[in-house]
């Protein structure tokens, strides 16, 4: 579907997510609030959200239900973390604590299988892509974006030393912080690329891929994930649109 008015993916934009992106630490509230902003308006550009059903998968403290729900959406949040839900106050109504590659919700039960940025936190990344495409109904849509391990920002805050390996990192910043880091290597964090992940969606013929591109890059920037090798380190975050075949 074209990009209308009310998202235009270019150079602009870019600019502003990576200015945005400095003040994570910071400022996390009103960081992932205009993050999540920004991704829903692009998910718009796939799939009307007015009255849909759209679950997000690993939603934490529920910025993107919230934003869905703004845009018309019927939505709620399944983690794993009951910790991460209530980590800014109350979970958002309807949130259910449950395991992303076993959720309980039937078999093409939902219009939207929303999932940002996790993952690479996922230890069975075929499994997790196999329960969002089983709830999503035929003809509804599945959003999967994910931070590439080869990428600059692929060890989170342990980057860049990730790129000496993930569990140098882990101990090199436990070492400068006095604690181990958030996202644990081999534990909470797992070196997916973008290679694999396309290769497995491609492979399946219960799914169309709709677009493949990098998430936070202008549009024009899609040719990278053809080219192996340098998609690898250049794309960053990876944005896979999925439709669900009948």
């Amino acid at each position: 579907m074209s990009e209308s008015k009310a998202f235009r993916a270019d150079l602009a934009r870019s600019a502003r997510l990576f200015r945005a992106f400095r003040t994570e630490q910071s400022a996390p509230e009103a960081y992932y609030t205009a993050l999540a902003r920004d991704t829903i308006h692009q998910l718009s550009q796939y799939a009307d959200l007015d009255g849909r059903i759209v679950i997000d998968v690993g939603g934490g403290p529920g910025f993107f239900v919230r934003e869905l729900n703004r845009m018309g959406a019927r939505s709620f949040c399944i983690d794993a973390d009951s910790g991460e839900m209530a980590m800014l106050g109350p979970p958002e109504h309807g949130s259910i604590v449950a395991s992303a590659t076993s959720m309980p919700l039937a078999s093409g039960s939902v219009d939207v299988c929303f999932s940002s940025n996790v993952l690479e936190h996922v230890k069975d990344p075929a499994g997790f892509i196999d329960e969002m495409i089983r709830i999503t109904r035929p003809g509804g849509l599945v959003y999967l974006s994910y931070t590439v391990w080869l990428s600059p920002w692929g060890g989170h805050e342990t980057a860049p030393f990730h790129y000496l390996g993930g569990h140098y990192a882990a101990r090199r910043y436990a070492r400068r912080h006095g604690k181990e880091p958030k996202n644990l290597y081999g534990q909470s964090m797992f070196p997916t690329g973008v290679g694999p992940i396309l290769s497995l969606v491609r492979r399946r013929s219960d799914v169309a891929v709709v677009e493949a591109r990098p998430r936070y890059y202008p549009r024009w920037c899609k040719f990278l994930v053809l080219i192996p090798g340098l998609r690898e380190l250049l794309t960053w975050n990876l944005l896979v649109i999925l439709r669900r075949q009948a």
